[in-house]
């Protein structure tokens, strides 16, 4: 067990509660967690104990606990005034994740020793989605894919799309996206771990880390480096299934389309499209690239009717439906 310690202070029960059983909830976390709603009690029992993250609510503040053995203090700011400037601030009332995001944030600047790696026991396998052709659905159906995967194993979704087009995944400003991910490649592999957990989004079930902002960025991303990250997300041990949306924008895509378990080709059944198709597989094959037309799944989808609007409703329907049975076979079930 970790001898790192996180402790959380506040007078506010049902916060401490509620956000003690969500950081225990995250196994991956480096810390055992102690959890105090009266100050007293955590200057008592805490003394001379050494603390790697001292989390405390602003109305539970006092200046004696500076002389704890603290590697960082960090407070829960409620009044949205900046009390203490010396102390790093934390709005208490947001999402629980943007919380425990901003904690790994602090950690990360005084952690010294390797985070605990998680031995899972089981080898990530990506499925990629690839189509020359446009408007072939490829995104709803890697979406509708990585959710209904995620209900029951762990799942993760890149998005690399010039325009992701997704307005509930698109990040704004102030959010970390895969570009940013990128500029750790070369981190040690738990500071890697850890800036990864600071990145990563949800949304329901749905792990995923923010598609860039500027599409054109993918273009300057070397092949290598595309199949380096790929390698440290296996290093991380976290997941069975890694759905990757990819595209022509990515260097190196062939050789990221080789690494992928299986791959699925959408396409239309119009001229065009099937011209399209034609080309690639036959620049697949004079590439060398057999061996990925022989794992690859070429989809016609049906017309639908109407596709929801809402990401977490695409998990019903016809499209996933045909989803469904696609993960039977993807998963051997």
């Amino acid at each position: 067990m970790t001898d790192k310690l996180l402790v959380l202070c506040d007078v506010e029960e049902e916060y401490a509660q509620l956000m003690t059983e969500f950081l225990r909830g995250h196994k991956d976390l480096p810390w055992q967690i102690h959890t105090y709603t009266v100050p007293e009690g955590l200057l008592q029992q805490e003394k001379n104990v050494p603390i790697s993250m001292l989390v405390v609510a602003e109305s539970a503040y006092c200046e004696e606990m500076q002389k704890l053995c603290a590697g960082r203090i960090v407070l829960l700011n409620e009044s949205g005034v900046i009390r203490w400037d010396k102390l790093p601030n934390i709005n208490k009332y947001q999402q629980a994740e943007n919380v425990l995001r901003e904690i790994l944030e602090q950690y990360l600047e005084i952690a010294g020793e390797p985070l605990p790696r998680l031995e899972k026991g089981c080898a990530t396998r990506f499925v990629g989605m690839y189509s020359p052709v446009r408007r072939s659905l490829q995104t709803s159906f890697a979406l509708t894919m990585a959710q209904v995967l995620s209900a029951k194993y762990r799942t993760l979704y890149l998005n690399f799309e010039h325009y992701a087009g997704l307005k509930e995944l698109v990040p704004d400003m102030q959010t970390r996206d895969m570009a940013d991910l990128l500029y750790f490649l070369t981190a040690g592999k738990d500071k890697f771990r850890l800036r990864f957990q600071t990145m990563l989004q949800h949304k329901g079930d749905l792990q995923y880390i923010p598609p860039m902002r500027a599409g054109q960025n993918l273009l300057t991303v070397t092949g290598s480096e595309w199949l380096m990250l790929f390698r440290k997300l296996e290093e991380l041990g976290e997941y069975d299934y890694i759905i990757l949306d990819l595209s022509e924008c990515m260097q190196g895509l062939f050789d990221i389309l080789r690494l992928c378990f299986r791959v699925y080709t959408l396409t239309n059944e119009d001229k065009v499209a099937q011209c399209k198709i034609m080309q690639y597989e036959q620049l697949l094959q004079a590439s060398a690239y057999e061996d990925v037309l022989q794992k690859t799944n070429k989809l016609a989808i049906p017309k639908l009717h109407r596709l929801p609007e809402d990401i977490a409703a695409l998990t019903k329907g016809e499209l996933a439906e045909l989803v469904r049975i696609h993960v039977q076979k993807l998963c051997g079930e």
